[in-house]
């Protein structure tokens, strides 16, 4: 029988709490730092590996860690998740997404249909849609192609497809995959459509509205926005847009669109690029066998993370460490800093991912809980941000847990030699003198050039980054921050914090304020 209960009840939590502190300069010095790196090494998915050594645990810690996941029941809510409990408390509703990529438990019927049989025909129709535009069956009114795909969306319907966009749109030209063009406009600020309007040929443009109710006041502004901008150029809109939307929305049977492809409400924005949020895009981007792999990489991971061993469940060991970290040790923050150039944009999808599910002071059950939950993430690509803010990691005030991801390879497969390495071996190289260089310090006379050290970090490590260990990748930070909500007992599916502005913001443009209110609006003459 699962129960539900506050982290400070369960008695592995004060285990942890008299645990005795780890030294990482000390257990990362000479050769037996040289064996614990190779020790803490957990394999993932698709050749991947989550390496830990440099986190502030060891093989006492583990077991208390290993007694906290036993205790707080993360392989057994994670069964009743996927096979159709209803986890998202707040809003009544069952947790689905990981049925986009595979079928991990028994078959789930919501609204009268199988899930699993629901996303993949949407999955189907996507990727017949997307080959008719690739070969020249869906055009223009001009019979030619389209060229570039632009979406519309905020939130979930940016953030994570615009990410994946980006991780693979190298590798898609070196694989001779990139099939069109993707842009993304999210913000309401004009200057955003705009902008993209600027760069791109409107006339072979396909634009893709992703909303879920249909109502979603920026993304229907952003559409009205692009609609005026076709309209202006003598085009119809109706011949360049398609919509992505719940079956229910007033958007599902609109002869606005060329096509309408569905999502459902058990399946919360951020976690919604393996749906057909991401799936039209990155279809119509890459083409559907590249959105296949990715599904796979993703489906692999989920795979993983329903062993009740930690050692063989490294997104539950992740999830587990961080929160060690959190609540005994203080930490607030953590950083996320891919040593990859593709992933510019990961931390800020994770930053949502994380801070939306797990950014709650109150239990599953609306009430209040007497610890901290979620912290805040915040990251950049290496090595530009070591050019940046790492001074502050490095040298700050506050202790700030560190997740690298690096790759031995890279997507463009060419490089330079220079000075006897070639820029991806000079790239490994700062990551790995990162690693030691927080773990481990440096003494100095010189305050201002004495490192403390004793700043921990994880870091994934991969082959390449491609669609599948793209797919791991995304899989493993979702299913962390699943496990940390879990153990915080906390809901990670609802998102209340961001309504209370929807309304506000609502009141305003129907000039019904007063006091501060009013006077604020005054000030930006609304």
């Amino acid at each position: 029988m699962i129960t539900w209960n506050n982290l400070d009840t369960v008695k592995a939590y004060g285990e942890l709490q008299k645990a005795a502190k780890v030294n990482l300069a000390e257990v990362l010095a000479g050769e037996n730092g040289a064996d614990r790196v190779r020790k803490y090494s957990v394999p993932m998915a698709e050749g991947l590996a989550y390496n830990y050594a440099a986190k502030q645990v060891d093989d006492t810690m583990l077991e208390v860690l290993a007694k906290l996941a036993e205790e707080t029941q993360l392989v057994e809510k994670f069964a009743s998740l996927y096979n159709g409990e209803v986890i998202n408390t707040g809003e009544k509703r069952l947790v689905l997404h990981h049925m986009t990529r595979g079928q991990l438990g028994k078959a789930v019927t919501a609204d009268g249909v199988d899930k699993r049989t629901f996303y993949v025909g949407e999955q189907k129709k996507i990727a017949e849609f997307a080959n008719k535009v690739h070969n020249g069956e869906i055009t223009n009114a001009a019979g030619e192609k389209f060229t570039t795909v632009v979406q519309i969306g905020i939130g979930g319907s940016d953030l994570g497809p615009r990410a994946m966009y980006l991780a693979l749109e190298n590798w898609a030209k070196v694989n001779h995959t990139l099939k069109m063009e993707a842009k993304f406009i999210s913000n309401v600020d004009p200057d955003d459509a705009a902008g993209v309007l600027s760069t791109i040929d409107a006339a072979h443009s396909i634009f893709v509205l992703v909303s879920k109710s249909g109502t979603t006041l920026e993304t229907l502004t952003n559409e009205s926005f692009v609609k005026d901008a076709l309209k202006n150029a003598g085009l119809d809109p109706a011949k360049h847009m398609i919509a992505v939307t719940s079956e229910t929305s007033p958007l599902a049977k609109s002869k606005d669109y060329l096509a309408a492809f569905f999502m459902d409400d058990y399946i919360g924005g951020r976690y919604s690029s393996t749906s057909a949020v991401g799936g039209a895009v990155l279809s119509l981007a890459f083409g559907p066998d590249v959105f296949a792999q990715f599904l796979d990489g993703a489906a692999e991971a989920d795979k993983t993370a329903t062993n009740a061993d930690i050692q063989k469940n490294p997104a539950m060991l992740d999830a587990l460490i961080g929160v060690y970290e959190r609540n005994i040790l203080g930490y607030q923050n953590t950083a996320v800093l891919p040593y990859s150039q593709a992933l510019s944009r990961f931390p800020a999808h994770l930053q949502q991912l994380d801070m939306e599910s797990n950014g709650k002071s109150v239990n599953r059950f609306g009430e209040p809980v007497n610890y901290v939950t979620g912290p805040v993430i915040f990251g950049e690509p290496g090595t530009n941000g070591q050019h940046s803010f790492y001074q502050l990691l490095h040298q700050g005030t506050d202790i700030i847990p560190l997740q690298f991801v690096g790759f031995k390879s890279n997507q463009m497969e060419k490089d330079v030699v220079i000075k006897g390495s070639t820029s991806q071996q000079k790239l490994c190289a700062n990551v790995v003198a990162q690693i030691v260089a927080f773990a481990c310090g440096k003494a100095d006379e010189n305050r201002n050039k004495n490192f403390e050290g004793g700043r921990p970090s994880s870091i994934i490590i991969g082959e390449q980054l491609n669609p599948k260990t793209l797919g791991v990748l995304l899989a493993h930070f979702e299913n962390k921050v699943m496990f940390q909500g879990f153990v915080w007992n906390v809901n990670s599916f609802d998102q209340e914090g961001v309504q209370l502005g929807k309304v506000l913001a609502t009141r305003v443009l129907a000039h019904e304020t007063d006091g501060a209110l009013q006077a604020y609006s005054d000030l930006l003459n609304i």
